[in-house]
């Protein structure tokens, strides 16, 4: 079936296939990849097309569902499903419609596919957990009031809501449902505000902050890192931040009202408990005395940080780099019961660099014998900064990633330059989206130090 619509695009029938990266699923049409979200593999639909510029594939968004698959459920989020017209479809939610443990065997397919094809290794080692540990509660039955933090944004009308789904149109809503309860009451009783964003915060005190950024204060609302353990998010501010506290069992950090914490409200302990069990995992090469020294890169406020030093002991040596001075601040008050750890603001690659260039026989030896942890952003590390890493001759390096192709990228740039892993560990923080972290240790192969 092709009817054509003018401008808008084609209206097909197609049979849709796998998953792929980036929460859409492939459909092929005449030979041609056709990328389609809103939909299930096995499932037959009709999508118009919306972008045909490239002669290798086209995208196309969901009109009907003609044969729906088994693991098809009403969308957890009305505002968001099929049924809505694409252009009114709220985003955020990309795999809503999807049953909760399918959503996760999907996203255990993308990664898997991705160290496959990116990082070359043949049979990765992979599984995938939701959200919780020891002491910190348990993900919901339906996956559903997680988000501590929600950005939404407000048009030149003073709508406010989030984007339609891959647009920049505000869409005023009447549910949140991914938003802890307090935050979704305090959301939809946003009535308008100035251009701009509102950011919606609820930290470990319960209370919820709402944080306008309007454009005409200070130009565009600035963007986040989007990753790390904490960042401030705060630059331009004519009066100090608000600052919170987060807890991760015992512990607790302080971190700018409007600064990068995990959105999830058990993804900070879920993750710290899963890079504990990394390092408590690593072989008799990794020093835990005072003569080895560890790096926590991209290290925010000091989450990771301190699972190292948890790990370590009191004597542990740990240098947290985060290129946000006010994270950096925040991290070396976090840190402070360790003596030798320490908190810099740096760009991580320059800062590398200028460790290669400065450090002596006897740092070199005690980075040997100790951990790099890398949290980056999506984007991954990069080559220039593993290979940085590398050269530093670590005794492991433990990796925590937002997206499976970046991840497996860095992970080939890894195995070329002397280091090894078998797969990750999957963590399903981002429940109803497509976004999945994940855990891999990487040790030294024998011979290539």
């Amino acid at each position: 079936m092709s009817d054509s619509t003018g401008d808008a695009g084609p209206i097909l029938e197609l049979e849709i296939g796998d998953v792929a990266h980036g929460g859409v699923f492939v459909a092929r049409h005449e030979g041609r990849v056709v990328f389609v979200p809103d939909v299930l593999p096995g499932e037959r639909v009709v999508a118009r097309v919306t972008d045909a510029s490239k002669s290798s594939f086209w995208r196309a968004e969901a009109l009907e569902v003609r044969d729906a698959s088994p693991h098809r459920r009403p969308h957890v989020w009305r505002e968001a499903d099929i049924a809505v017209a694409p252009e009114s479809r709220a985003g955020g939610a990309d795999f809503g419609h999807i049953a909760l443990e399918h959503q996760r065997e999907l996203k255990l397919r993308v990664l898997r596919d991705a160290l496959q094809r990116f990082g070359r290794m043949p049979e990765p080692d992979v599984s995938i957990a939701p959200a919780g540990s020891a002491g910190a509660g348990a993900e919901t039955d339906d996956g559903t009031g997680w988000r501590t933090r929600v950005s939404l944004h407000v048009d030149d009308e003073g709508r406010v809501g989030p984007y339609a789904a891959r647009s920049h149109r505000v869409i005023p809503v009447e549910s949140l449902p991914l938003a802890t309860p307090d935050v979704e009451r305090a959301a939809l009783g946003l009535r308008s505000g100035e251009a701009g964003r509102i950011d919606l915060v609820q930290p470990a005190d319960g209370r919820v902050r709402v944080l306008p950024r309007p454009e005409i204060a200070r130009g565009r609302p600035r963007r986040g890192r989007g990753r790390g353990s904490g960042g401030s998010g705060g630059a331009g501010r004519s009066t100090p931040p608000e600052v919170v506290v987060e807890r991760v069992g015992s512990r607790e950090f302080r971190v700018d009202a409007g600064g990068f914490w995990q959105v999830h409200r058990l993804a900070a302990s879920t993750l710290a408990s899963t890079v504990e069990r990394t390092l408590r995992g690593l072989g008799p090469e990794v020093g835990w005395d005072a003569d080895a020294w560890h790096l926590d890169l991209y290290g925010g406020v000091g989450l990771f940080a301190a699972t190292l030093g948890d790990v370590g002991g009191p004597a542990t040596r740990v240098t947290s780099v985060e290129s946000d001075p006010r994270a950096t601040e925040h991290a070396g008050d976090n840190l402070a019961e360790w003596v030798g750890a320490r908190a810099e603001t740096a760009r991580v690659d320059r800062w590398l660099a200028r460790l290669a260039a400065e450090a002596s026989t006897a740092e070199r030896d005690r980075l040997s014998h100790g951990v790099v942890l890398l949290d980056p952003p999506r984007a991954g590390a990069g080559r220039a900064v593993v290979e940085s890493v590398a050269a530093l001759s670590p005794a492991a390096v433990v990796y925590v990633a937002c997206d499976p192709v970046a991840l497996a990228r860095d992970l080939a740039t890894f195995r070329d330059a002397g280091y090894e892993t078998t797969g990750a560990q999957a963590l399903d923080l981002f429940p109803h989206s497509h976004h999945v972290e994940a855990v891999t240790a990487l040790t030294r192969v024998a011979g290539r130090r």
